[in-house]
């Protein structure tokens, strides 16, 4: 008995060859390419489970936003009005002032759609080129950094011999003299060997470097830990009444955040100061007196040197005076 004749099976080998890569170019196939890009973020570019989180994120709004169906779906239009999309946007914290997405915020979409399309290309995917997003272009940073002497202040405001004490004076010359983040800093263990002046650490993209810790730092650090009668892995624990808080020992990010702030206010300090802000001052201070750029930027572990050269600025009066008093101009 005669059938229809069904129109996929009626194909050459060609043709479900074709079919094939039409199924591939729905937006499941593209769904496909951006949970794989996500992946290869993961496995072979080695970031950390944040960065495939917020790249995820990006990805999505602007796949709700364009659908795309396939990847020559992404045009130059089509990324031009997801732009003044965003431009619109009023930001989730600025209902009531009706403030839209800062550019930098904006930025954060173009960077993972721009990797996503460069990912493309490198699996000769057809595409939009990455280098036909331009990135908005922003404010320059500004960088929020105390006086010399009220860092000596901050670093001089623990008192006592007490663990507590003992623990936070570490706490503040360790950031100051390695310039860690603070994230690295909670991960240290106790294990660590400062007595050769240097140590490793593995900071962000799970990249290892050589920090240094100054005489004062580790004699800091030394006498905090001969304070200590516990046998918990962690460098810095939490202590007294702060054990009630949570199971964990081992003190977390807010907590140093906490410990800054407190020793701020404690030392007379009006601005906001945080770790980073110590990490500011490390760098700044490198430079002042006479680092190059390179080796700062390797201290920090920052990928980009771009990222370090926003220190350079703050160094711009420096320069100033030497020019003022060695230069003889008419």
């Amino acid at each position: 008995m005669a059938t229809e004749m069904d129109p996929v099976r009626s194909r050459s080998p060609q043709g479900d060859r074709s079919t094939r890569l039409l199924t591939r170019a729905t937006s499941n196939g593209m769904d496909k390419l951006k949970r794989e890009f996500l992946e290869y973020l993961e496995i072979e570019k080695g970031s950390s489970l944040k960065t495939v989180e917020n790249y995820e994120r990006y990805l999505n709004r602007f796949w709700k936003f364009a659908n795309p169906k396939n990847p020559k779906d992404i045009t130059d239009q089509t990324v031009r009005e997801f732009r003044l999309y965003l431009n619109r946007q009023i930001a989730g914290n600025n209902r009531a002032t009706g403030e839209t997405l800062k550019k930098k915020t904006q930025n954060y979409y173009l960077i993972a759609l721009r990797s996503f399309l460069k990912y493309l290309a490198k699996r000769r995917i057809e595409s939009l080129p990455a280098d036909c997003i331009e990135l908005a272009k922003v404010p320059e940073r500004s960088l929020d950094l105390i006086s010399p002497s009220e860092l000596d202040r901050l670093m001089n405001a623990p008192e006592g011999e007490d663990l507590k004490s003992l623990r936070d004076k570490a706490i503040l010359y360790l950031l100051f003299s390695t310039g860690l983040r603070v994230s690295e800093l909670c991960s240290l263990t106790r294990d660590v060997d400062f007595s050769s002046g240097e140590f490793s650490i593995r900071g962000k993209g799970s990249k290892v470097r050589v920090v240094f810790i100054s005489n004062e730092a580790r004699t800091a650090v030394k006498k905090y830990l001969d304070k200590r009668k516990d046998m918990d892995d962690a460098l810095f624990v939490k202590v007294g009444d702060e054990k009630a808080k949570t199971e964990k020992e081992g003190l977390a990010r807010r907590s140093i955040e906490r410990i800054v702030k407190y020793y701020a206010i404690k030392a007379g300090i009006s601005k906001k100061v945080t770790p980073h802000v110590i990490r500011h001052c490390f760098a700044t201070d490198l430079l002042s007196n006479g680092a190059d750029i390179r080796s700062v930027q390797m201290m920090l572990g920052h990928s980009n040197i771009a990222t370090t050269q926003i220190y350079t600025h703050i160094t711009d009066k420096q320069l100033r005076e030497v020019h003022k008093k060695f230069h003889s101009s008419k």
